[in-house]
């Protein structure tokens, strides 16, 4: 397919247009993406705790509780040192985590900033927490993980009763049970995945009763199965890559092309009969690619475009001829890899940059 003649590609300057690779922002498309997600939240009666390992940013952490989110998500310690310093509180560490003496030191300096909710699914590292905040546990809560399909770290709905009074006995307030049904990443498996999160928690809170726990928080929910949430169920929602949307939810079904709200800029620097090159690989993009994509990313504005290959500085491209300088919008499969890889975000309203925002906790990771 050839492009029309307004694509050709131009020699531009710094000031122009950003470098590439780069990662652009939409920024109204940000904004409207942010305010969908809390209005859908609002209208299900169910808190708003987006996960920020997506963005890392702190610009659009304190915009996603501006609009309506009653705190945040993180996955490490390092990422709750970033967004706590930076004023941002109400913070979830959904991870189990497991302590160290660095790292019992650096959640005590987190939480003199901020109280703390914590992800637990085990008596031993329950009891590691217990140990390493001491002096500071009043301001600390858990929440056991459940397994609701997913297989990844968790414990069984039956198992969550031990943990807890576990976790109780060792001085912890146990706030309730959180989930993440991950396997909602499958075209056919998002209602399947959101109807076994549902049944997962209920057995959950039903086991945490049993050992005389009120389960105050109930917090699950992942951008593809969000929709299908059960608000007689949950308390709360933490999905993270509706902020951006990406290829994965693109073709998921999740957004439209119309919701995407970051894309890696690239330019096509070699072309042939049967492919372009463009300079955005894998330390650009990264290299996921689901078992239902049908690339190693998607072009924006072309989605009929395939990526076919990619390597480290190289996305090889079929389906499409432009000639070398053309600039395209390329949409990673999964954006919060991608965006771990950059340093900054280029803002742009209306076709026009208009601001960068640093990624604040890029490689913040342990």
């Amino acid at each position: 397919m050839s492009l029309p003649s307004q694509y050709a590609g131009t020699v531009t300057t710094a000031l122009q247009t950003p470098p590439t690779p780069s990662l652009v922002i939409d920024e109204e498309r940000l904004d409207h993406n942010i305010s969908g997600m809390a209005a859908f939240a609002a209208r299900a009666g169910l808190a708003l705790r987006p996960h920020v390992k997506t963005h890392k940013s702190v610009e659009i952490a304190r915009r996603q509780v501006a609009g309506g989110a009653i705190g945040i998500t993180v996955a490490t310690i390092s990422e709750a040192e970033v967004f706590a310093t930076a004023g941002l509180t109400d913070i979830f560490i959904a991870y189990p985590l497991w302590l160290d003496v660095d790292k019992a030191a650096r959640l005590r300096r987190v939480l003199t900033i901020t109280p703390l909710l914590i992800g637990i699914d085990s008596v031993e590292g329950a009891a590691r927490l217990a140990e390493g905040a001491t002096g500071l546990s009043d301001r600390l809560s858990v929440l056991v993980e459940v397994d609701s399909g997913h297989h990844r770290s968790g414990v069984l709905p039956s198992q969550v009763g031990r943990v807890a009074s576990a976790a109780a006995e060792l001085g912890l307030d146990v706030a309730g049970v959180f989930t993440f049904p991950g396997h909602s990443y499958s075209p056919d498996k998002r209602e399947v995945a959101a109807a076994d999160e549902m049944q997962a928690l209920v057995e959950a809170v039903a086991a945490l009763t049993r050992e005389g726990i009120t389960a105050r928080i109930v917090s699950g929910g992942s951008t593809p199965s969000v929709q299908f949430s059960d608000a007689s169920v949950l308390t709360e929602l933490r999905p993270g890559v509706y902020v951006f949307g990406d290829a994965q939810q693109w073709e998921l079904g999740t957004c439209s092309s119309d919701d995407i709200a970051l894309t890696v800029l690239a330019t096509v620097v070699s072309r042939s009969p049967e492919r372009v090159v463009a300079d955005a690989g894998s330390k650009a993009l990264a290299a996921d690619r689901g078992a239902f994509s049908s690339g190693f990313g998607r072009l924006l504005d072309y989605p009929e475009a395939r990526l076919s290959a990619i390597s480290e500085h190289h996305v090889t491209i079929t389906g499409i001829d432009c000639p070398p300088g053309t600039r395209l919008r390329v949409v990673p499969n999964h954006v919060c890899s991608a965006v771990n890889l950059a340093d900054e975000y280029v803002v742009e309203r209306a076709g026009r940059v208009v601001a960068t925002w640093p990624v604040d906790a890029r490689g913040r990771n342990i």
